[in-house]
């Protein structure tokens, strides 16, 4: 039993609203074995790790998978429960898995939930279902003394260091809670809130408002210093030392005690409190760098209070690591229990940090590590009240007198810091602050921390635990906001990039800067910035963490949303263009309903109040909208149809709901009654004087969304009247001129699409004048590509045919053998030819052409073909082909047949790949 590969889905996904990964788990020689055949194996898996017993499965009930394991149930199973509970057991706290069949024996897809702030590039994953496999795999064989305690203590360390520490962990929180989007950066603490124009940035406690020159300021603590006191706050009086005679000076100039700090130090590291002799000052300033700031030692108490964009949002005393004797216990033992509590971990990963026992902890408590303190007494570690060192705070809050209060607003006045948290040394934080005078204060500001840590708010020994990760989320998104803009999500089988693409234009006619991300390229406000395929969650991270973006459109394929799940958790707008046979085959999809279910995600990731655009001609579509999960009554539903007698449209309409559809001639909005004229159906771009009628379902679609997102009616007309098909939409419908012979560019690529391709060739220039260069995809199932050569049959006479460049795992000539063989039995008599290559077939084609012949081009790259028959001479033609044959010519008895039904689930409705 092996896992043979492993995938992160980093959002929302086909099998669960939260991020997940897959594992591939291959059986091998547990194949078709269950556990009830593996004597023993249930009591000594529980002795393993018995926290299985509490575990539900199905049953709903804790001992569920106990009773499973008794019952009997295949190993992948297994291995899913496992790595739940070893989740748990290292602080992961996820509580979903699923195992589901791969498409062969023996072969399971493996899904465990995420944590929600978990680094997408986390490889604690893949290390729990290795230990969860090797477990599982050493109790089958029955082996004794099987545990997994050695391998998860360094999991667990290795799972705690690619975790989030516990101040941007409050921050993620609060974001969160407010329904702000959140997205980390690898295994940093660097996150994204929001998304566009609203997208803020924060690396722990500092945001993308902390002012450089405010952190450089108190990054150095003598230009802090004088800052500070040059306007008059109190601080201890002190200098500078590059030398250990220059501090050696200080010390008697200032007089003792004093302290001694690195110039530039964090984290409490190398500061020494209570010095008074020359030798203590001199070591204190090797150990500390040679770069110092010597200071008098102001009595009274440490405190740190924190500031966020000028108000006081906590305050806590800190106390300097500690133990107290037992009168029993060695130093060494003492501590050893200190750090023990489950509160303290290495660095600043927990809430504590565990305390070190060195020669500087030694040399303040004056002890031996094998001393065994007197019962009560107090054995201080350190000399500074850092949390960083081993300190613990208490909560301090609600008693800051109202002068402290003034006093730390004007230090992140002066710093310039939104963010800081403010060292003080007070008698009492709760009494007035002593006058000013010309006497050196005996208190005052010792240090400005400009990435303040929160654990000491966040966690305090004693008092209240302040929720400090709210505060700095509400600065940063004031007025309630929840750092979004306007989301469109386009999917379907045929049409998401023009769907995409229209809708994009469509609202950039408001005067918003869209992005948008389609099967071709990233774009910003109409130009592009990166060209691929980028219809995945990564892409549409691209687009949601631009800050220029005010509207996103977001196409979003099958293909990512399998591999790596969405690229946003909620959109405001959905639209599902249609659902037909496609990729059937690839990633465990082998039928139209399961296509249909990986669509759903799309609609069921519509938020409340938001908007899904369904079309109302495509039966698959109709469908998602009494799926459960998707909640329509929680959304507003709108549909789109070219057919205005349509049942769905109609008992809709009756209802007081709103449809766009075609209407006497018109595209139309249509709210109860009501009928809002748009535009002339012969005049949108790219129908082709209504020839191609798929071109007024793509437009529909794009209406309804954009008018969801609340773009004006005459805008919208307007608009769609000004899209340029040949520039906005290239490769889709493209019509080119050479010679006497039309050249029609498309990406019709399976079964449906192509026969709504033929059929507007039919109608504008009649079957026997059309010809066709073709390319499909190589990961297209046998079937499939059957399909579509049948379809290619009956629509055409003349075909070249020639594979893509990229054959997705099949031989050459493998895909355009088959789909001449399958024509020819369709058609015997149709000429089929085969070519090498793109080149060669459109050149052959081009030979086979009479004048007034159209040949369809099918592409697999767009901008590579239509260079190359620019360099042929080919050049833009009219975008409404006026044609004696348009008003007489119908489709072929089959072609349409191919359109009305199909064994594969093809739906009449759906049309080429670029429009529904």
């Amino acid at each position: 039993m092996r896992i043979e590969s492993l995938r992160r889905l980093r959002g929302p996904n086909v099998y669960l609203s939260r991020p997940a990964v897959v594992a591939r788990l291959r059986l091998e020689e547990l194949t078709d074995r269950e556990t009830s055949d593996v004597t023993g194996f249930t009591e000594r898996l529980l002795r393993a790790l018995p926290g299985l017993a509490e575990h539900h499965c199905a049953a709903g009930a804790p001992g569920g998978f106990v009773s499973r394991l008794r019952g009997g149930t295949y190993f992948g199973h297994v291995v899913e429960h496992v790595c739940l509970e070893l989740s748990q057991l290292i602080g992961r706290d996820v509580n979903f898995g699923r195992t589901v069949p791969a498409g062969e024996p023996g072969v399971y897809d493996v899904i465990v939930e995420c944590p929600l702030d978990e680094s997408p590039e986390s490889r604690t994953p893949g290390e729990l279902f290795d230990v969860a496999v090797d477990l599982v795999l050493a109790v089958q064989a029955g082996r004794a003394g099987v545990a997994p305690d050695d391998r998860l203590a360094g999991l667990a360390a290795f799972a705690e260091r690619e975790a989030t520490g516990p101040s941007t962990r409050s921050i993620i929180a609060a974001a969160r809670r407010r329904g702000i989007p959140v997205e980390r950066f690898d295994d940093l603490s660097l996150v994204r809130l929001g998304w566009g124009v609203r997208r803020r940035m924060a690396w722990a406690a500092m945001t993308d408002r902390t002012s450089g020159v405010g952190i450089d300021i108190a990054g150095d603590k003598e230009i802090t210093r004088r800052l500070l006191g040059e306007a008059g706050v109190p601080v201890a009086a002190g200098g500078a030392a590059d030398s250990a005679r220059e501090a050696v000076r200080l010390l008697h100039e200032l007089g003792a005690p004093v302290v001694v700090k690195p110039r530039q130090g964090r984290h409490g590291e190398h500061v020494v409190l209570g010095l008074s002799t020359p030798e203590a000052v001199e070591r204190a300033f090797a150990e500390a760098g040679g770069d110092v700031v010597v200071e008098r030692q102001l009595a009274g108490r440490d405190y740190r209070v924190l500031m966020v964009a000028g108000e006081l949002v906590a305050a806590a005393e800190r106390v300097a690591a500690h133990v107290v004797g037992d009168g029993r216990s060695t130093l060494a033992e003492l501590v050893e229990r200190t750090n023990a509590d489950p509160r303290r971990g290495v660095g600043h990963s927990r809430v504590l940090t565990r305390i070190t026992l060195d020669e500087a902890a030694l040399r303040l408590a004056g002890r031996a590590a094998d001393d065994v303190p007197p019962e009560g007494a107090i054995v201080w570690l350190r000399d500074g009240a850092n949390l960083s060192t081993g300190g613990t705070s208490r909560d301090v809050t609600d008693q800051v007198h109202e002068d402290v209060i003034r006093l730390c607003r004007r230090v992140v006045a002066l710093i310039g810091l939104d963010v800081a948290g403010i060292d003080l040394r007070l008698p009492e934080i709760a009494a007035p602050l002593p006058p000013p005078g010309p006497e050196d204060p005996v208190a005052g500001v010792i240090e400005v921390n400009a990435v303040p840590g929160l654990r000491m708010h966040l966690a305090p020994v004693r008092g209240r635990a302040r929720d400090v990760g709210d505060a700095i989320v509400r600065a940063m998104f004031p007025g309630g906001s929840d750092g979004r803009i306007p989301t469109v999500a386009v999917t379907g089988t045929n049409g998401k990039t023009t769907v995409t693409r229209l809708i994009a234009h469509l609202l950039s006619g408001g005067g918003q800067r869209v992005g948008a991300a389609t099967s071709d390229g990233v774009y910003v406000d109409g130009r592009a910035v990166f060209l691929a395929d980028a219809t995945g969650p990564r892409s549409a991270q691209q687009v949601l963490g631009d800050p220029q973006i005010e509207v996103a459109v977001l196409e979003t394929a099958r293909g990512g949303l399998l591999r790596r799940g969405l690229g946003y958790d909620w959109s405001d707008v959905g639209v599902i263009t249609n659902i037909t046979a496609d990729h059937l085959g690839q990633d465990g999809l082998d039928s139209v309903e399961d296509l249909a279910h990986v669509k759903a995600v799309v609609a069921e990731r519509v938020r409340d109040g938001g908007t899904l655009v369904l079309n109302a001609d495509d039966p698959w579509v109709r469908d998602l909208a009494t799926r459960p999960r998707v909640r329509a009554d929680r959304k507003r539903l709108v549909w789109f149809g070219l057919d205005p007698a349509n049942p769905v449209l109609t008992e809709h309409l009756a209802r007081g709901g709103t449809a766009y559809l075609l209407h006497d001639g018109w595209l139309t909005q249509a709210t109860g009654a009501r009928r809002t004229p748009l535009l002339r159906l012969t005049e949108v771009p790219g129908a082709y004087k209504g020839a191609a009628p798929y071109a007024a379902a793509n437009a529909l679609a794009a209406i309804a969304a954009a008018r969801a997102v609340g773009a004006r009616p005459e805008t919208v007309a307007t608009r769609l009247g000004e899209f340029d098909p040949s520039v906005d939409n290239p490769g889709r419908g493209t019509l080119l001129r050479l010679g006497d012979v039309s050249i029609f560019l498309d990406y019709a690529h399976n079964p449906a699409a192509l026969a709504a391709t033929l059929r507007t060739l039919h109608r504008l220039w009649g079957m026997n004048r059309c010809l066709a260069a073709v390319t499909l995809p190589g990961d297209r199932r046998d079937d499939l590509l059957a399909a579509s050569a049948q379809v290619l049959a009956d629509g055409l006479t003349r075909v070249v045919l020639y594979d893509d460049q990229d054959r997705r795992g099949r031989p050459a000539g493998e895909v355009s053998a088959l789909v001449e063989r399958e024509m020819r039995a369709r058609r015997p008599r149709i000429r089929a030819v085969r070519a090498d290559g793109w080149r060669e077939a459109v050149t052959t084609a081009l030979g086979l052409a009479a004048p007034g012949d159209v040949l369809l081009v099918i592409y697999e790259k767009w901008a590579p073909m239509l260079e190359y028959l620019e360099e042929l001479g080919a050049v833009p033609a009219d975008t409404h082909p006026v044609l004696p044959a348009m008003t007489t010519i119908r489709a072929t008895p089959r072609l349409t047949r191919h359109l009305a039904e199909s064994a594969l689930g093809v739906s009449g409705s759906v049309t080429d790949h670029g429009h529904p």
